[in-house]
């Protein structure tokens, strides 16, 4: 599958997303629901109360909570990589401060409007959400302290470009905080090529092994925080993967 069709088929899969209640991505029966998209924030990490504290940006999306993991604090300077409805963006400009700043950025128009209006209506001046590629981030060099990243990187057809652009935006010594799916065996070409499994975070998602490789390839220092294995029964239907949790410095 060209790179260009992996892009336009995510575009429209998280376009249809940000335009219903909920999301979840196709994994399992139930999508789209209020109750599903609080349900599946749950079982990947969220409190009940940051769930409710922002529920308009909660999609049901993701596949751990990297907000929790980062070393974010007081004055700090954010970026969130694949952005969506900006859930993890308002979570982490709570952290920030009103002297820090999280800048989401997402290449869905349709996640990006919604983003916006969110901010709007939580009342978060300290948040910034662009449009753009994370291949190809619209972003200066050396500028943040902290990068996160939901369940989004195994959606970019280039990963390598990605971890490269990410180190360039960080200042020297930042971090990267990744909650990412990961392949614990090989897909079958059929299931390589399912749309859905596509856009459900599936198909393009890289050996666990290769994927941490990557991210050293780019120029960073990694440590595995933890590996959740019990995500592929609960969302995947068995299929073998995991949530791999890791931070990322760059030397």
């Amino acid at each position: 599958m060209q790179k260009d069709e992996v892009k336009k088929i995510v575009k429209d899969s998280y376009a249809k997303i940000a335009k219903s209640s909920g999301g979840c991505s196709c994994r399992g029966s139930g999508c789209g629901s209020e109750n599903s998209s609080e349900k599946v924030a749950k079982e990947i990490g969220y409190s009940k109360d940051d769930i409710a504290r922002f529920s308009e940006a909660n999609l049901g999306l993701g596949c751990g909570n990297p907000v929790a993991m980062a070393e974010i604090k007081k004055g700090d300077t954010v970026l969130d990589l694949g952005s969506g409805a900006g859930f993890d963006c308002f979570l982490a400009a709570a952290r920030v401060g009103e002297k820090g700043r999280v800048v989401g950025v997402d290449m869905t128009d349709e996640m990006v409007v919604k983003a916006r209006a969110n901010a709007e209506k939580y009342g978060y001046g300290n948040i910034e959400f662009k449009l753009g590629d994370i291949e190809k981030l619209p972003l200066g060099d050396n500028y943040f302290d902290v990068a996160i990243s939901n369940c989004v990187i195994n959606l970019a057809p280039d990963k390598d470009k990605v971890f490269r652009e990410t180190w360039r935006v960080l200042k020297p010594g930042g971090k990267m905080f990744v909650s990412d799916i990961v392949l614990l065996a090989e897909l079958p070409e059929n299931m390589r090529k399912d749309k859905n499994l596509l856009s459900g975070c599936v198909a393009g998602a890289l050996m666990r092994n290769d994927y941490i490789e990557k991210i050293k390839n780019a120029g960073f220092e990694v440590g595995i925080l933890s590996e959740d294995k019990d995500i592929s029964k609960k969302q995947y239907n068995g299929i073998a993967l995991e949530s791999l949790k890791i931070k990322a410095t760059k030397k």
